[in-house]
C-alpha cells in the first residue's frame, strides 16, 4: 500500500475536522504557500482566530490570547521570502505559559502570577518572531510546568481533545491539544521529565526534546542547568522540522547555546533513508511497567517496520542507578529554581510541587556527586549501543491516557506506583543523558486513542532522529490532521481571565 493511500486510510479513522481548510494544511505546506504570496498572514490569522474561538471552550488549551498584538506584529513582518531555512513568513504559533512573550501576559501556571504582564520576551521568542513567527496565544501548563497533567489554579485543566474525560498529558498539554485540533500549526513545548513527549504522545501529535543547548534555554535564572529544555511540537515530522530550524542557532544570553548546522533538519527528513537500525527497548530492561494494551500496540508497529526492512532487534544497555540520578537531577532543579522565588510566590504552590522543592532542599553534596558520577555511565553505555543501532526506541509512557482528574497514575502493567513521577520514568533517559528524543504517533490503539513511540538519538543527532522518526510516521500511515474535540462530558467552566 502506498504512502498516500495508507494516510487516506488513517484519515477515515480519525474523528471529524470542520475547521478551516488553512488549518487543515502542515505548516510546510503553509509556509510555501506564504513563500509563493499565495495566502497571507492576515489570513492564517483569521483561521487560527475563528478555529480557537469554536474550539477552546471544549478543551482549554489556550487560556492566553493576543490577537491584537499577533495583527500588529503583521505590519512589521518583512514578507520577502528569506532562504533561512526555518523562515516562517507570519505564520501564527503558540508559546507555553511558561516562557515569557513581552506584554502577553505569562502565568507560569500559578496563583502568585496570574497578572504578571513581562516587559521582555524570552530569546527563543525573539528569535521566532524575528524569522516571521506570529505569537497568537499562551499555552496551558501545570503550575511551574510540574507534572503529567495539565491543570492549575488559575485557568483550570486542559482536557485531551480525542476523549474530553482524559489527561492531555503535562506539562506541554495545551500545545499538544491545539495542534492536535488546529489551533495552531506550531506550538512550542518545554521539557525534563517528558513534558514534550508525554502530551505528543497522549494527543497523536509530535514532539521533539532537543539536545540541550539546540533550542535555547530552559530558564533564564538557571542558565548552566541542562536538564530542562525548550523544543518544537507540531503535527507532523517535517513541521517539527520546520520548527527546530527557526529555534536553532547560538544564543549568548543562553550560556550552552551553540550553533545550528549548516544542513537544515528539513532537508534531512527529505532524505530519510529507511534503512534504519532500532534497538527496541519495551521496558527499558525492567525499568518502567508497561500495560500490556501499550505493549501489543507498540510491538506491532516494530514489527511492521522490520516487514518494511527496517532492522529491529530487542536489546537495552545497562542503566544503572537511572532512577535515583533522574530524581536527584531534578530535585537539584527545582532547589535552584525555589532558592530566591519570593515565598508570596511559593505559597500558593500545590502539594506535589511543594514536595518537588522540598525533596531538592535535602540533597546531600554526595547524591549530587552520585548523580553526576552515574549519568556519565549511563551515557557511555548508551554509546556503545550507537555502536551498532541508529536509534533506541520504547515507550513514551507506559499507559494510555487516564481520567483528567487523576493528577497521576498509580498503577501501570500491575505494579503499584508510590512517587508523582513513577510512571513516567521512560522520560528520565533522554533527560538525565542529554540525548534528543522525540515522541511520534504510530497509529490509532485501544479505544480509538493515539499511541506514541519514543525514539532516542545520538548525541547532537536531531537530523538523524527526525529522519527516522518520518521512517517510522510514514510506515504507519502518519501523520494524522487535526480533529475536532470528542466531547465525552460538559466540560467545566474556564477560569476567568
Amino acid at each position: 500500500m502506498s504512502a498516500t493511500a495508507r494516510i487516506s486510510k488513517i484519515d477515515d479513522d480519525l474523528p471529524a475536522f470542520t475547521g478551516p481548510d488553512l488549518c487543515r494544511l502542515e505548516a510546510t505546506e503553509v509556509v510555501a504557500l506564504l513563500r509563493k504570496g499565495e495566502i497571507s498572514p492576515e489570513e492564517l490569522l483569521d483561521a487560527a482566530c475563528a478555529r480557537l474561538q469554536k474550539v477552546e471552550p471544549a478543551i482549554n488549551a489556550m487560556p492566553i490570547l493576543c490577537e491584537e498584538r499577533a495583527r500588529a506584529a503583521v505590519h512589521r513582518l518583512d514578507r520577502r521570502p528569506s532562504e533561512h531555512s526555518g523562515w516562517l513568513g507570519g505564520l501564527p504559533l503558540a508559546i507555553k505559559d511558561l516562557t515569557p512573550v513581552a506584554g502577553v501576559r505569562t502565568t507560569f501556571g500559578t496563583r502568585g502570577l496570574a497578572d504578571f504582564i513581562p516587559d521582555h520576551s524570552d530569546p527563543l521568542v525573539e528569535r521566532l518572531e524575528a524569522r516571521g513567527g506570529l505569537v497568537v496565544g499562551k499555552t496551558n501548563t501545570p503550575e511551574f510546568g510540574a507534572g503529567g497533567n495539565t491543570f492549575n489554579e488559575v485557568f483550570g485543566p486542559t482536557l485531551n481533545p480525542w476523549d474530553t474525560r482524559l489527561n492531555a498529558g503535562g506539562s506541554s498539554g495545551g500545545a499538544a491539544a491545539a495542534l492536535a485540533t488546529g489551533e495552531v500549526w506550531l506550538s512550542h513545548g518545554s521539557d525534563h521529565g517528558g513534558s514534550l513527549r508525554t502530551p505528543a504522545a497522549y494527543c497523536g501529535v509530535v514532539g521533539l526534546r532537543p539536545s540541550p543547548g539546540r533550542a535555547g534555554g530552559g530558564s533564564d535564572a538557571i542558565g548552566y542547568m541542562i536538564e530542562g529544555v525548550q523544543g518544537p511540537m507540531a503535527r507532523s515530522v517535517r513541521d517539527c522540522a520546520l520548527f527546530l530550524d527557526a529555534m536553532a542557532g547560538y544564543e549568548p544570553r543562553f550560556p550552552i547555546s551553540y550553533p545550528a548546522p549548516h544542513r537544515s533538519f528539513q532537508t534531512a527528513v527529505a532524505e530519510a533513508e529507511p534503512q534504519l537500525r532500532i534497538a527496541y527497548a519495551p521496558d527499558l530492561g525492567g525499568f518502567s511497567a508497561v500495560d500490556a494494551e501499550m505493549e501489543t500496540h507498540l510491538r506491532k508497529v516494530l514489527e511492521r517496520l522490520a516487514r518494511e526492512g527496517v532492522t529491529v532487534e530487542e536489546t537495552c544497555p545497562p542503566l544503572p542507578h537511572l532512577e535515583r540520578t533522574y530524581h536527584a537531577l531534578r530535585g537539584e532543579m527545582w532547589a535552584v529554581m525555589g532558592r530566591r522565588l519570593p515565598q508570596e510566590i511559593r505559597r500558593h504552590f500545590k502539594d506535589t510541587l511543594e514536595a518537588n522543592m522540598a525533596f531538592g532542599e535535602t540533597l546531600t553534596i554526595a547524591e549530587i556527586a552520585d548523580a553526576q558520577l552515574d549519568r556519565t555511565v549511563i551515557y557511555r553505555n548508551m554509546l556503545r549501543l550507537f555502536e551498532t543501532f541508529d536509534v533506541l526506541a520504547c515507550p513514551v509512557v507506559g499507559c494510555m491516557p487516564h481520567p483528567q482528574e487523576v493528577e497521576w497514575v498509580r498503577e501501570v502493567g500491575g505494579q503499584q506506583l508510590h512517587g508523582y513521577m513513577d510512571w513516567l520514568r521512560f522520560a528520565f533517559l533522554a533527560t538525565v543523558t542529554g540525548l534528543p528524543a522525540i515522541s511520534v504517533p504510530v497509529g490509532i490503539g485501544p479505544r480509538g486513542l493515539p499511541v506514541g513511540l519514543q525514539i532516542i538519538g545520538k548525541p547532537r543527532g536531531e537530523a538523524a532522529l527526525l529522519a527516522a522518526a518520518r521512517v517510522v510516521e510514514l510506515s504507519v500511515g502518519g501523520p494524522f490532521r487535526p480533529i475536532d474535540p470528542v466531547l465525552r462530558h460538559t466540560p467545566p467552566p474556564l477560569a476567568t481571565q
